[in-house]
């Protein structure tokens, strides 16, 4: 990660006032993913991933962690999973690892609760919306993704755990073993799929894509980035060109 990127992390999930009802209960309480909700479909390479040297190595490193008195977000690492089966997926945005904020982080990348004031990334993400003339978004009116998510739009950060406060403190733990798998599994459908890969660390996973797909790559949305050559997030028009992709291919746009 350069060391921009870094600073604009921890910009994100400076903690600010947290709304009630909303705040440290929202974080993970066990080591258990039998309990975290998840589609079916997920599930063969969720149980071959927890089976694995690197599935049990992370969840050992994250029950230290809670025994050690960690906050650790989100409380349902698996949410994307959830809110979006395999078969549904018709475009993948990358994130990071989760924002580190008291009652930030819900499992689904660049997305917080409404009720939060979306982060700086999130923001130009609305605003480049609203800035392209293809698109007919509706207005946002907090934060939350979760309306792309049961869309198809899958909402997977790289990493799906990180500790309150530390940003990427979990990163290098055994998620990204897992996560590569999910982007794997989504390249493997039949169907064209639509990969939003904004950043050098969303772009380091082309690797892992099938050129059947359509890879739509900009800078990372943060502000110290979103305007800035050599490829600027604000006027991509990714958002429009997902959509024209997806119709093209019979599979419907999404409704931003």
């Amino acid at each position: 990660m350069s060391q921009g990127l870094q600073v604009d992390l921890a910009f994100e999930n400076l903690s600010k006032p947290v709304p009630e009802g909303i705040g440290r209960s929202r974080h993970l309480a066990r080591w258990n993913p039998a309990d975290w909700p998840l589609a079916a479909d997920w599930a063969p390479v969720i149980g071959q991933f927890l089976a694995s040297q690197s599935g049990q190595q992370l969840g050992a490193f994250i029950e230290r962690r809670l025994a050690d008195g960690a906050i650790v977000y989100p409380p349902q690492p698996f949410r994307a999973l959830d809110l979006t089966p395999l078969a549904d997926v018709r475009v993948v945005v990358l994130g990071q690892d989760p924002y580190h904020g008291p009652g930030q982080a819900q499992g689904l990348a660049f997305s917080v609760p409404d009720g939060l004031k979306p982060p700086p990334s999130l923001r130009n993400m609305f605003k480049e919306l609203a800035r392209d003339p293809a698109v007919d978004a509706e207005q946002h009116s907090g934060g939350s993704l979760e309306r792309w998510a049961r869309q198809g739009v899958l909402l997977l950060n790289t990493s799906l755990t990180v500790e309150e406060g530390q940003a990427a403190s979990h990163a290098k733990q055994g998620w990204e073993a897992l996560t590569d798998q999910l982007i794997s599994a989504v390249s493997a459908k039949p169907e064209p799929v639509v990969f939003l890969l904004w950043g050098a660390h969303a772009q380091a996973k082309e690797v892992l894509i099938a050129p059947r797909h359509r890879i739509l790559k900009a800078n990372h949305p943060s502000p110290l980035s979103a305007v800035r050559p050599p490829l600027p997030f604000i006027g991509c028009g990714h958002f429009s060109a997902a959509n024209r992709f997806l119709e093209g291919h019979g599979r419907g746009p999404i409704h931003w």
